[in-house]
């Protein structure tokens, strides 16, 4: 396909996947004081009795930055709530509000956003049960789209961090499994691919801090984890390319971990979070296949 033709069809699918009016969530709860540190409940849309609806923890892209929240996320939340899941969508600390001096934003902030989803992911069953009686915990999966894909990836990967990691944790976290959606999940491809614009760079402090916290923040570094997971990506996607989900898939094997990675054909970056797209119908069934 030619380039214009190619960017003229990654622009129409970004408009339909931001087309759609933010959902109101049913239960909002604090998980810490600053006032992103909250998870955003949406109850299952069926009669689902207490205890029996899996739970789908949403992780929001938008490349760690400020100006993209919860909210562009909460269709897909809604979304998945309608076909019978209970759903957290997690807020996180991003970049600050200040732009850089050519006015693009800061992906980021080290370590409140890694500080953030470790707190949320901690305190999400005690919230979970007095926000979403329908949910059982048991049935957890953890998703994320782009940057929240890392974070996804990173979620299910605590314990396998370096041992003075302040997130590690003493186990494996008690997830059915992960489906990260176009992560960014291989920090070293992205930034040869200068994905949104060496946002991975930005996130762990730059050039003089970036080989150092690899091993912290790199899902390619924290293998294997033992906890299934399934990649989806866009073979057209060209915000966060093939090659990164691949590179992260190739380390995972060499590891000894096979993780599944579903490609789609003529799709990019945003239909896999887009309700009226049929990526979306098919990242709801690699999710229905773990949680179920």
């Amino acid at each position: 396909m030619p380039d214009d033709a190619a960017a003229e069809r990654a622009a129409a699918e970004e408009e339909s996947a931001f087309s759609h009016p933010p959902v109101d969530p049913d239960v909002t709860a604090a998980y810490g004081g600053h006032p992103d540190q909250v998870i955003d409940f949406y109850a299952p849309r069926d009669d689902s009795p207490p205890g029996t609806a899996p739970l789908v923890v949403v992780l929001h892209g938008g490349a760690w930055r400020a100006p993209y929240d919860r909210a562009h996320i909460s269709p897909f939340a809604d979304f998945l709530a309608r076909r019978g899941f209970a759903v957290a969508s997690v807020e996180y600390r991003r970049g600050p509000a200040e732009p850089q001096a050519d006015g693009t934003p800061v992906a980021g902030r080290w370590p409140d956003t890694f500080d953030d989803i470790a707190a949320a992911l901690d305190a999400l069953p005690a919230l979970a049960h007095e926000a979403l009686p329908q949910a059982d915990p048991r049935r957890t999966v953890v998703t994320g789209h782009s940057a929240g894909g890392h974070l996804a990836l990173w979620a299910a990967a605590r314990h396998v961090l370096p041992a003075d990691a302040p997130w590690r944790t003493g186990g494996p976290a008690a997830l059915r499994g992960v489906v990260a959606l176009a992560p960014i999940a291989d920090f070293t491809v992205a930034e040869k691919l200068d994905v949104c614009g060496n946002a991975s760079l930005q996130l762990l402090g730059g050039e003089q801090r970036f080989a150092e916290r690899l091993p912290y923040a790199d899902p390619a570094f924290l293998l294997p984890t033992g906890i299934a997971t399934t990649i989806v990506q866009g073979r057209t996607d060209d915000v966060v390319p093939q090659a990164v989900a691949e590179s992260y898939a190739d380390a995972a094997a060499k590891a000894g971990e096979v993780v599944g990675l579903t490609l789609l054909e003529e799709v990019g970056h945003f239909p896999l979070i887009d309700p009226a797209a049929d990526a979306c119908a098919v990242v709801v069934e690699e999710i229905a296949q773990l949680a179920w």
